[in-house]
């Protein structure tokens, strides 16, 4: 079908159809909504911590806060709006999110910013659980393909500008705008929860909660998270780190034996006897290693070893993130002219990997043309799959365990970005932390290396050699310089190992199995 035969049938169904397209924009809106506050408070922290006197770690707690919450509660709620039905979960969800931006934008302290983060973040997770199902079952057919890929795409705008929006509201309006803003987009999602109870079908009824498996599942994936957020501080062998990591596993032990007996599971484990399934829901965690791990740390990059101011380097990561925007809908279009969806998905994988290599052709002084081509393929390979393995995945399942489903799928993705982001920056701190320890005669010593290098990986080199003590700390800057560099590189290498080990993987599992619905 071409796409000019497609616009006027997809005009049609929606003024047939007023209360699916509402529905379409409600939960577009929220989901654009969490990933803009996601990648956008990073940009308030400054002005937070001048006005609440918030020392680091508690500052840093202002996005972890959230992110915990989130990969907590998403396979919860996915488990919640199978039992109470998916429109009052997702409308609980978004309830939930403005409250605590709401509180959030009236904070005193820093603490009760952070409690309000949290509560932020259980919001989050029903918006982007429930909304994925509600997509579900509401389309099916090209229908389907087309909401998911504008799913994936409304999620990367959101990514996309959530800085720039938030650096015009903190310079106009100061930071608590930042979160007003949110609530209220998310009171005009209130509004049109008429029309998603018209637009949804009725559920069909039975089932309960899972208290104990929630409450285990949740226990599990707050002490593997705070481990993850803590180790760089910590340290990663540290007493703390390790004993979080072994309550983590104990606890997930527990909760798979109790699941096994429910009669009413959060997560029914035969589900992921499905290995297509499975192996969809790893093609996101493939992506967080390969792209959002740039995402957040490529900028540094950008402006402590190329000299490249902020905006410079912001407008060089546009590159990075356009094909974000471009790709769904792209890949969409595709599939409706009869390429197949899992040969997009390996194309996808192909990308990040590719992507990551071609990367590593950046140096304090390249030039901008020569990071268009490796930066464009790697946001394609995030692009091409955003959107795409949802609607595939969620086609493997029975369509009464879609909220448990998208909720397995996004824990995955959101646990992962937590997981790669934190091992990234672990990875090339201990790296930079070797090549400080090597290159300079008479240093310190490797506890001294090991603290220069982790604050010379957050981007700061003139803060890092100020540290060192050393007497040319000019020097010593440009010495750091080219260790980031060549450290930066090692990592690149290591994720794009990581990516070709997890694209076999995902090959065999999707080789098994019976089709998704293509």
């Amino acid at each position: 079908m071409s796409p000019a035969s497609t616009i006027p049938r997809t005009t049609e169904s929606a003024r047939q159809n007023p209360d699916r397209t509402l529905t379409l924009a409600a939960v577009l809106l929220a989901v654009f909504v969490v990933p803009m506050s996601i990648s956008g408070t990073a940009v308030a922290l400054p002005d937070i911590g001048g006005s609440t006197h918030a020392g680091l770690a508690p500052l840093q707690w202002v996005v972890n806060a959230f992110n915990v919450a989130f990969a907590c509660f998403t396979l919860v709620w996915g488990s919640v709006a199978d039992v109470v039905g998916r429109v009052k979960a997702f409308a609980a969800g978004v309830a939930l999110y403005a409250a605590g931006s709401l509180a959030s934008a009236v904070a005193a302290d820093v603490l009760q910013l952070d409690a309000a983060r949290a509560l932020t973040g259980i919001g989050g997770a029903a918006i982007f659980s429930c909304g994925a199902a509600i997509l579900s079952t509401v389309f099916d057919g090209p229908a389907r393909a087309r909401a998911f890929a504008l799913f994936g795409t409304i999620a990367g705008i959101g990514v996309a500008v959530g800085p720039s929006l938030a650096g015009a509201l903190v310079q106009a309006l100061g930071w608590r705008w930042v979160f007003a803003a949110h609530a209220v987009a998310l009171a005009l999602v209130l509004l049109a929860l008429p029309a998603l109870s018209r637009a949804v079908p009725p559920r069909a009824g039975g089932g309960r909660i899972d208290v104990p498996g929630s409450a285990l599942f949740v226990l599990a994936m707050v002490l593997l998270t705070t481990a993850i957020v803590q180790g760089s501080q910590w340290g990663w062998v540290s007493k703390g780190v390790l004993g979080l990591l072994a309550g983590s596993v104990a606890a997930l032990a527990v909760f798979v034996a109790v699941e096994r007996r429910s009669a009413h599971p959060m997560l029914d484990l035969s589900v992921l006897r499905e290995r297509r399934f499975v192996g969809l829901c790893l093609v996101p965690v493939a992506a967080s290693f390969g792209f959002v791990t740039l995402l957040t740390y490529l900028p540094s990059y950008l402006t402590a070893v190329s000299g490249r101011d902020t905006r410079t380097a912001g407008l060089l990561m546009l590159l990075l993130t356009a094909p974000v925007l471009a790709c769904p809908m792209l890949a969409a279009r595709l599939v409706g002219r009869g390429v197949r969806p899992l040969t997009l998905v390996f194309l996808s994988l192909a990308c990040l990997v590719l992507g990551d290599l071609a990367l590593t052709v950046l140096s304090p002084s390249v030039g901008a043309l020569v990071l268009v081509g490796p930066m464009l393929v790697t946001g394609a390979g995030m692009g091409l799959s955003a959107g795409l393995v949802d609607g595939q995945a969620l086609a493997l399942v029975d369509p009464a365990k879609a909220g448990m489903a998208a909720g397995f799928l996004n824990t995955l993705r959101l646990g992962s970005e937590a997981v790669a982001v934190a091992v990234y920056g672990s990875a090339l701190a201990t790296v930079l932390g070797r090549r400080v320890g090597d290159g300079i005669d008479g240093y310190p010593g490797a506890a001294d290396a090991a603290r220069v290098a982790d604050q010379a990986a957050g981007g700061d080199l003139v803060g890092a050699a100020g540290l060192s003590g050393a007497a040319d700390r000019t020097g010593f800057a440009e010495f750091l310089t080219r260790a980031y560099d060549s450290a930066f590189h090692s990592v690149l290498w290591g994720l794009a190992a990581v990516g070709l080990v997890l694209a076999a993987v995902i090959a065999v599992l999707l080789r098994a199995g019976r089709r998704p619905a293509d």
